[in-house]
């Protein structure tokens, strides 16, 4: 499943200021995972899997409750230079413990977990290759490998909504949808939305990098985000439209 067409050339990317990159996703790349997605946005491409286990956290343990959870790593040469694995330096950094608490964040707030039952989803997101977004386009596709493991195994009645995610931007004074690395590095304005199909948000991180932003910018940002976010729905259904129950 593709989307995205190329605009008039105003963007690095020739892309119209409104327009996504173009977002590929495919099914069932993992043979042993109960659901997996590789998803690709642009240049960007992350391996996202699902794993239910019979299991849950200490803390849920006799409380009938299930829980959903999520990993995230860059493989070492999925950015222009190598970069160590974190497993090598004996330590999870910063950056990687904040963006799999995000991910998990995002995809618990759309699986009723009491219906769940005394079981743990986890979805590993592993980073093939990186030009900006890749905690994003984790999320989109991570929602993706969690619904197709969920609707193989019979349980998709536990999916109480669909969660995307998209960055947006000021560059220039001009609002950016989708920021690829070269934007994002030069960006004065830089967010990260984190949406349901319901209009609602998971998380909204925003941060002005050259220049403070106004209200109005932010309204100009989350309407830019919401348009993004309505895309990447459709994009969802079509490929979860192809899962064999």
């Amino acid at each position: 499943m593709t989307i995205g067409n190329r605009g008039p050339a105003v963007r690095p990317s020739g892309r119209r200021p409104d327009e996504l990159r173009s977002v590929a996703m495919t099914l069932g790349v993992q043979k042993w995972a109960e659901g997996s997605c590789r998803i690709r946005v642009g240049d960007t491409e992350v391996l996202c899997a699902a794993t239910i286990e019979d299991r849950v956290p200490p803390h849920l343990r006799g409380k009938g409750s299930g829980w959903v959870t999520a990993e995230y790593s860059m493989l070492p040469r999925s950015t222009a230079e190598r970069t160590q694995r974190e497993a090598a330096a004996g330590r999870i950094g910063g950056r990687t413990h904040e963006i799999q608490r995000l991910i998990g964040r995002s995809l618990r707030g759309v699986v009723d977990l009491g219906r769940l039952g005394e079981r743990t989803v986890t979805v590993d997101c592993d980073v093939l290759q990186a030009d900006g977004g890749t905690r994003t386009a984790s999320i989109t596709g991570g929602y993706v490998a969690l619904a197709a493991a969920l609707m193989t195994y019979g349980m998709e009645r536990l999916l109480v909504g669909k969660v995307a995610a998209v960055s947006v931007g000021i560059h220039a004074g001009v609002p950016l949808l989708d920021l690829d690395y070269a934007e994002d590095r030069v960006a004065e304005v830089d967010f990260n939305v984190v949406g349901t199909d319901a209009g609602t948000y998971v998380e909204l991180q925003g941060t002005a990098e050259g220049r403070a932003f106004s209200r109005d910018d932010l309204g100009r940002l989350l309407d830019l985000a919401g348009s993004g976010l309505t895309r990447l729905f459709e994009a969802q259904a079509a490929i979860l439209a192809t899962v064999q129950r």
